[in-house]
């Protein structure tokens, strides 16, 4: 007896059990790690064998192999054979987990009443002509596989004493062989697990099964045979449907007390760990400039992160150049690089543009998950490799379930161990793959390879733009997302202090009825007026306007309507959204249309126009929004409204004022004595 098989004995005498699993793993994949916790679970003894010897049984995933697994079994049975009480429980690793415990396997194998019971599957492989030599069942699952093997020590002994073949042969049709031999099966007593008892293949089940929820643990469900197997195995093309399952079973996130080891094995970071940040712009992007300033204000440490961007939009240059300009001795480095030959990192954060970080922890995050892969994601692929929803894809989007879940697809925004890319991606280009885009080759050479992929919902990160509409034929673009990105829009344009006038009262009452309140940020401000003068057709003060009906103007100012440059539509939504809320909050009791004809930016200068004579405004109330700072661009100007005698002569940019249009409220544009002053301006409810 070898030194082997002494520890083997061991293994068994040392822990006296009446089930040991004894499983082949060449390598520690993830697979092998989740069926390892799985087993740790419920207490299994379990010997793994063939650890770091190279592997030679063939791709059993597309073709037939898997003999080295026998070779191994048969090796490790020597030391086992004569132990009668011992029963032995051979299964595969990495695409595996259990359900249940060594007490009910051994529970159910005692009441099959055989000395070996092989799991059970409705698919013959691999060698279909073998399949009217099974025995006929009246129900239940009728062909062999070979993932699962159960029986008592002698008798598993005798079975795998007989190979003599070579590793690279089909351990299946060797199992079947035997099975399909009537007097072998009756001298080794063997059967199959038909009803799903213990060993449930998903292989052609999949639609047979569901998860049960219970108090203690999640199980699966076989509701063909109203069973409860106790070993799950992905085989064939199910291991995406089994990382779906193990989300759950055994332990891993149930509804009582939702997930049980999102908080295991966090990293601590107390020592940093270089990150690679890789930045692509792949298509016209809104709000580049705040999704740079969103990775400037990522809470961790700037001399760790390694930063490259990948631009094919020529419009967005000056976006980079300026993010370059500002902060290129910020990072490590700066530059464009590949992010495969970057080997000295410890992760790669992978981001599109259309990524917007709203969590300044998220890198901490992630990287104290220790996951190997975070991002958006699909739930399930359909067969042809394409989206698919998932039972709970939209309980995790709208974090009803809340935990760190494998899917099999992800993009736009990944963070992934250096050690992964040095290591089980290493030798592949991860981001080609036929005819795939970048995110579904690496996601598929990943699957491939073995390597799970991971989201995590347990804090909100951010958001995706839309990039659908973007329409960069402005000077200001953004200005067009209010439809699109209304939650970016409002971020970016709308003043921080707005939400204060409905908790604070934040508005002022310089004259009666005439109410002063912040709704534009200075950048809103800014582009407005650019977008203006770079369209420049001011219309100079004429009585002559062909632009409104009748083309005569009473009270002309020298102004371009926003009809003028396309942004009419998003103009009166602005209204809407914001403006609206503010007139029923200062004339309590109407409900405004929120419709306007004349909306308009005007220019006052002394050259040009200076002021505005007494008049009232063709509207229910009018709005009259500072795009620009006194006695900083202009001096002079500002509001007086007669019936009051009461003067606004200090707008602050940003504000608007918003005052009756007819009848009362009467008023002049005081004179701009210098510089050049500009308004927004809406007759509202005409």
């Amino acid at each position: 007896m070898n030194f082997h098989n002494l520890i083997l004995l061991w293994v068994f005498l040392f822990f006296s059990e009446k089930l040991l699993v004894l499983i082949v793993a060449t390598e520690e994949t993830d697979g092998f790690h989740r069926f390892m916790q799985s087993a740790s679970y419920f207490n299994y003894t379990v010997k793994v064998l063939g650890m770091k010897e190279a592997w030679k049984g063939g791709d059993v995933g597309r073709s037939i192999g898997g003999g080295q697994k026998v070779r191994l079994l048969k090796e490790a049975m020597v030391a086992l054979a004569d132990q009668e009480d011992l029963v032995v429980l051979s299964v595969d690793s990495y695409d595996l987990i259990f359900a249940g415990g060594p007490d009910e396997i051994l529970r159910k194998f005692q009441q099959a009443n055989h000395k070996v019971l092989f799991a059970a599957e409705g698919l013959i492989w691999p060698d279909k002509r073998l399949a009217d030599k099974y025995p006929s069942i009246r129900s239940g699952k009728r062909y062999l596989n070979s993932g699962g093997i159960i029986g008592y020590a002698p008798y598993i002994n005798r079975l795998v004493s007989q190979w003599n073949l070579h590793d690279n042969d089909d351990d299946q049709l060797f199992y079947t062989k035997i099975y399909l031999d009537p007097l072998q099966r009756q001298t080794l007593n063997m059967t199959l697990d038909h009803k799903c008892q213990i060993f449930q293949n998903l292989n052609g089940a999949v639609d047979e099964v569901l998860l049960k929820f219970g108090t203690g643990r999640v199980r699966v469900r076989n509701t063909v045979y109203d069973s409860l197997p106790v070993v799950v195995h992905g085989n064939g093309n199910t291991k995406m449907y089994l990382n779906y399952l193990a989300n759950y079973v055994p332990n891993a996130w149930n509804y009582e007390h939702g997930c049980s080891h999102c908080d295991h094995d966090l990293l601590d970071l107390e020592m940093p760990n270089y990150v690679l940040v890789g930045v692509f712009i792949e298509q016209p992007t809104p709000f580049l400039p705040e999704f740079f300033q969103r990775i400037l204000t990522l809470d961790y440490p700037k001399d760790k992160l390694k930063l490259f961007v990948h631009n094919n939009v020529v419009y967005h240059e000056k976006h980079i150049q300026k993010f370059w300009k500002e902060n290129r001795n910020v990072f490590k480095s700066f530059k464009f690089v590949s992010c495969l030959s970057e080997a000295t990192c410890d992760y790669y954060f992978s981001l599109d543009s259309d990524v917007m970080l709203i969590n300044k922890h998220t890198l901490k995050l992630l990287i104290e998950q220790n996951s190997k892969l975070w991002s958006n994601f699909w739930g399930a692929l359909s067969l042809d490799g394409y989206y698919a929803r998932s039972e709970d894809y939209v309980d995790i989007v709208q974090r009803k379930r809340v935990g760190v879940w494998n899917i099999p697809f992800m993009a736009h925004v990944y963070l992934v161990k250096g050690s992964t890319l040095r290591n089980e991606l290493k030798g592949r280009n991860c981001f080609v793959l036929e005819k795939l885009d970048p995110d579904m080759a690496f996601c598929r050479n990943a699957r491939e390879m073995g390597v799970f992929m991971y989201i995590t919902n347990r804090h909100d990160f951010g958001r995706l733009i839309s990039t659908a509409n973007y329409n960069i034929s402005h000077y200001n673009n953004d200005l067009w997302q209010i439809f699109e990105n209304p939650v970016d829009w409002k971020e970016k344009y709308i003043h921080q202090n707005y939400t204060r006038i409905f908790t604070e009262n934040y508005t002022e009452e310089p004259c009666p009825d005439v109410f002063w309140f912040p709704v534009f940020t200075e950048e809103a401000c800014d582009e407005l007026v650019e977008e203006m003068e770079h369209y420049g057709s001011w219309s100079g003060g004429r009585h002559e306007d062909k632009r409104i009906a009748g083309g005569y103007e009473t009270v002309p100012t020298d102004d371009i309507h926003m009809k003028q440059i396309g942004f009419d539509k998003e103009w009166l939504h602005f209204i809407r959204e914001f403006i609206s809320p503010v007139t029923l909050k200062v004339f309590s009791g109407y409900y405004t249309k929120g419709y306007a004809i004349m909306n308009f930016v005007v220019k006052y200068t002394p050259e040009r126009q200076a002021y505005l004579r007494p008049h009232h405004d063709s509207s229910t109330f009018t709005i009259n929004i500072a795009l620009n700072n006194k006695n900083t661009d202009f001096q002079g100007g500002g509001c007086r409204f007669h019936r009051y005698n009461c003067s606004v002569d200090s707008p602050r940019k940003g504000w608007s004022f918003m005052h009756p249009g007819r009848l009362t409220h009467l008023h002049e544009g005081l004179p701009t004595t210098n510089g050049t002053r500009y308004i927004a301006v809406s007759f509202i409810d005409p």
